[in-house]
């Protein structure tokens, strides 16, 4: 297929959303799909107020139109909601072309953590945005249940999957830090929560890997937790070596990458029952799910860390690309009139990884 992906998010960010796409289109390549990609290098931008680490696309209408004239797709998928992506949109729907999209981020509930706009307002604008869209898909079936209560039904199971050569047990971790090691490795950035991490009472050392709009404050705020900034490659493998527990304080994420690079490198997980969590570790054996995440990340540290990397490799990205396909193929076929556009959630459960499969009926 000729796949056109538009996106907001690409590199030099460094976010789930960029890990899972630039990994799902190698995939794509390698079964020999022609996937062509828009994302904001290609145009002039501004940084996001308040957000500089994000670049905001200008002029993008002209150079859309002309890549999907002369790429001539099968199928365009649109990865976020910024203004490539509404852009984009716009142009499927005024020429009448099929289009798939993706869930990749609470929007509704990060825009009310940084300005005082009602979640209510935020999902108003989602449902707008994804409502024409021919699937809309999501990672976990939590995040499907919350989306179906707001409105959408149109939901699709796209899941993720995690590098276990890459990520793994390291016998060299890149600190020696007094022990037990809380480890948080993400974006530092007010809609992670991490501020409920850097409070909780616990033993041993807290260490955040990674940078973000928060990082300068927080810093200042917890002198005695060990902020590193972002690390890359065998950099960032080391650092999961160095700790015991991987702390997720978030409870606005709609998968968590962290969490099964984390495992996949033998830590458990600590977090909160909510989407992601919920879905990534469950009833799994491979974290602790807890209201009280000091005592989650406590009861975790006695978790066998080859129990973590076993469970982890039930994630694949091979089956996560294959799954992206699966929901592009009615579309890209010639079998576009026919395609049930309302499809359920349910009818695409089947294709998440074992793992998933005890909360699918929850």
């Amino acid at each position: 297929m000729r796949i056109l992906i538009v996106t907001d998010a690409w590199h030099p960010q460094v976010n789930g959303v960029v890990r899972t796409m630039s990994r799902v289109i190698k995939e794509c390549e390698a079964l020999g799909h022609d996937i062509r990609m828009l994302y904001p290098a290609m145009f002039r931008t501004l940084p996001c107020p308040t957000y500089p680490e994000i670049r905001l696309s200008l002029f993008v209408r002209g150079r859309i139109k002309r890549e999907i004239e002369t790429f001539d797709p099968e199928v365009i998928h649109i990865v976020t909601e910024g203004p490539l992506g509404l852009a984009a949109r716009r142009i499927c729907l005024q020429r009448g072309l099929p289009f798939t999209t993706s869930y990749h981020t609470k929007f509704p509930e990060y825009l009310s953590a940084r300005i005082p706009v009602p979640v209510s307002a935020g999902y108003k604008f989602m449902r707008w945005f994804h409502g024409p869209s021919k699937g809309v898909m999501v990672a976990t079936p939590t995040l499907a249940r919350e989306l179906a209560d707001h409105g959408f039904d149109n939901l699709r199971a796209w899941s993720r999957g995690v590098d276990t050569e890459f990520f793994r047990p390291h016998p060299d971790p890149a600190l020696a830090l007094p022990g037990p090691v809380f480890l948080y490795v993400g974006r530092v950035a007010i809609e992670k929560n991490l501020r409920a991490f850097l409070t909780l009472e616990l033993p041993g050392t807290k260490l955040v890997v990674g940078d973000g709009p928060a990082r300068q404050k927080l810093e200042k705020e917890f002198p005695e937790t060990v902020f590193v900034g972002a690390k890359q490659g065998e950099e960032l493998v080391r650092h999961y070596a160095a700790g015991d527990v991987f702390v997720f304080p978030s409870i606005t994420d709609t998968f968590g990458l962290v969490m099964l690079e984390a495992m996949a490198c033998g830590l458990p997980v600590a977090a909160y029952p909510v989407a992601g969590p919920l879905d990534v570790v469950g009833n799994s054996g491979a974290g602790v799910l807890s209201e009280d995440l000091g005592e989650a990340a406590c009861r975790a540290i006695g978790i066998s860390p080859q129990y973590c990397r076993d469970y982890a490799l039930q994630f694949s990205w091979r089956a996560c690309a294959g799954q992206f396909l699966d929901n592009l193929w009615p579309i890209g076929s010639n079998a576009r009139d026919s395609v049930d556009e309302q499809a359920s959630f349910a009818s695409a459960t089947p294709e998440f990884p074992t793992a998933l499969q005890p909360h699918l009926g929850d």
